[in-house]
């Protein structure tokens, strides 16, 4: 087997992002870019309190995002920070989510991540912004982390890796696509089974300082229908660690009617995708084994990276 071709993991933006959002991307202004109250149970201090009620600027847009995603900085009580803010009105129609829901999805997303306690989607908020509610989420840099992707020749992911699928690279050539075996990237995988993530690309996935991880880009997120999608299968029909199963089985208890987390996702998405997220954690616990593609649905999204 040869040595894995790198492929490195994208951040939020492919390139310099231009002076000032595009025009004609999201209706018009409304009434101010000052921040409203945030919908979700924000935390009273931290990141996620400068999001909901700092005063945000749009920067400019980030134009490889498949729905109007605007870079931002945020100001509140003498702090700042840089954000992404996607406002409701810029979200493309889908034909199985409905209208206008992606940003609390991204939201919930998050509160779900929160609860776990393994703190794998940047903090994000649901507020009101100059372009409308709207999504706003901490803006992650990027930092050199090893390699969470490749491509190798051969039929086998070789120590430290696991295997996803063939991948044409070239004509009439073809190469096993992998990822690390990393713990990281493991509860990451635990947690889009959870949210029924039906997007997980390798684009979304950045290593930051600290030797931390995130996931981002949660829009296509709790569907009551299974859509999992993602490229971290590496782990499938293997047993959950005993880490894993103590975490679900806290998610299971706060997902319960008139649990913390059933409350705070019912203000996010409806009662039969809470409910659903509820199912899921269960039907984990019953097997107590990463799930494997059910065949019903695209295993990997497309493009996978």
């Amino acid at each position: 087997m040869s040595a894995p071709e790198r492929i490195p993991p994208r951040g939020v933006t492919a390139g310099p992002v231009p002076a000032g959002p595009a025009a004609g991307s999201v209706p018009g202004p409304g009434p101010s870019a000052a921040a409203g109250p945030a919908r979700s149970a924000a935390p009273s201090a931290g990141p996620a309190e400068l999001l909901a009620k700092g005063e945000l600027t749009v920067r400019g847009r980030i134009r490889d995002a498949s729905n109007a995603a605007l870079f931002c900085t945020v100001t509140y009580d003498g702090r700042e920070a840089s954000c992404v803010y996607k406002p409701v009105a810029g979200e493309r129609p889908l034909w199985d989510f409905p209208d206008g829901t992606l940003a609390g999805r991204e939201v919930a997303a998050w509160e779900v991540s929160e609860a776990t306690g393994w703190g794998l989607v940047p903090p994000t908020v649901l507020r009101d912004g100059p372009y409308g509610e709207g999504m706003c989420q901490l803006w992650i840099d990027v930092v050199p982390d090893g390699e969470l992707l490749a491509l190798v020749d051969g039929e086998e992911a070789g120590p430290g890796w696991k295997a996803i699928g063939l991948a044409e690279v070239g004509e009439d050539r073809t190469a096993l696509l992998v990822h690390a075996d990393d713990e990281r990237l493991r509860r990451l995988a635990v947690l889009d089974v959870v949210i029924n993530n039906a997007d997980r690309k390798g684009g979304h996935l950045l290593p930051a300082a600290g030797g931390r991880l995130y996931g981002i880009d949660h829009g296509v997120t709790f569907n009551v229908e299974d859509k999992l999608r993602t490229l971290l299968w590496g782990w499938a029909g293997e047993p959950l660690t005993a880490e894993a199963v103590g975490v679900l089985g806290a998610l299971r208890d706060a997902l319960e009617p008139g649990g913390s987390l059933a409350t705070r996702l019912a203000e996010l998405i409806t009662s039969a995708e809470v409910e659903a997220t509820r199912a899921r954690v269960g039907a984990l616990l019953a097997s107590g084994r990463h799930p494997e593609p059910g065949g019903e649905w695209p295993a990997i999204p497309w493009p996978p990276v």
